[in-house]
């Protein structure tokens, strides 16, 4: 195990079920929006790296999609990379939601995680008990020590994703098993993803906050453009053309709104925060296209990055 007090940098992935705020535990871990976040399970559909940095150590965080059963050809390419990510890990944060309901967070769950996914892995894993803050003192610690004698994680620690407790213990807790020595990123690198993934992801989180029902998981968002124009002339925005893909015809009017008024509203909400990425404005177009079906095929999910 590595010295401590001794520079350190690897691999994290973050994984739990659906909801349990692992983006949210990214962003704030890089005190940055990277992953986007909704209310509605399964926003996240591929890995995220975010590029964690201070002066003792540099984590290269793995946000990976939600542990479910897979109901659809997507759910299983979701959980392909899920478990694809494990196996790049150096270390695991197993992140499992706190509850008041009649446990202190889901024990199934959690057993299904070890034995389905970490155990095979042999890979260190660190239990954090997310969402932490709903619970009183003794809970936390009543949840904490059933966690440490049933699954025996390395570390089993308290966290609130949304608040940021517990957030520097965690990465302390981290830092014994990353081996190398030496930053693999400059430190004013955030992630190893280009600018146009992001621009995908931040249409995409839209849709899942401006629509209901089956609307979001429904859709796909493609980058048809992004042509970058600011650098040769500082007065011309950037262009960005993009396709929201949706199964059905009725998923469409719907997408499109009476008029054109939602896929407008969508527009102007994507584009405040695509600027706010990329620093510097931007001319965004959307299109809406119908592809029947497109979850359930594996050339399409291919074509879409799956």
């Amino acid at each position: 195990m590595p010295n401590k007090t001794a520079f350190a940098c690897g691999y994290a992935a973050i994984v739990g079920p659906p909801n349990a705020g692992k983006s949210t535990l990214l962003n704030k871990l890089l005190n940055h929006k990277l992953s986007i976040v909704t209310p509605k399970p399964q926003t996240t559909r591929k890995k995220i790296t975010g590029i964690y940095h201070n002066d003792r150590c540099q984590i290269i965080f793995l946000d990976t999609p939600g542990i479910m059963d897979p109901m659809q050809k997507l759910h299983e390419s979701m959980l392909k990379t899920t478990r694809t990510t494990l196996n790049e890990a150096d270390v695991i944060i197993a992140l499992i939601p706190a509850s008041k309901r009649t446990e202190l967070f889901d024990r199934t769950f959690t057993n299904m995680l070890f034995e389905k996914w970490l155990d095979e892995t042999k890979k260190p894993v660190i239990m954090a008990l997310n969402k932490a803050d709903i619970l009183n003192e003794k809970e936390r610690k009543d949840a904490l020590r059933i966690i440490q004698d049933h699954w025996q994680p390395r570390k089993a620690l308290a966290v609130s994703a949304l608040h940021g407790t517990g957030i520097d213990a965690l990465v302390d807790s981290l830092q014994p098993f990353l081996p190398l020595d030496t930053p693999l990123y400059p430190d004013d690198i955030l992630s190893t993803a280009p600018e146009r993934f992001f621009v995908s992801e931040i249409i995409r989180e839209k849709v899942f906050l401006q629509y209901g029902q089956e609307i979001p998981y429904a859709t796909e968002v493609v980058i048809d453009e992004f042509k970058e124009q600011h650098e040769n002339n500082p007065s011309k925005k950037d262009v960005i053309r993009s396709s929201i893909i949706v199964e059905r015809d009725s998923q469409k009017h719907i997408l499109i709104g009476k008029k054109g008024a939602a896929l407008k509203k969508l527009g102007m909400a994507a584009r405040k925060d695509i600027e706010e990425l990329l620093g510097r404005p931007v001319f965004l177009e959307l299109f809406v296209k119908v592809r029947p079906d497109w979850r359930k095929k594996k050339s399409m999910l291919k074509s879409y990055g799956y």
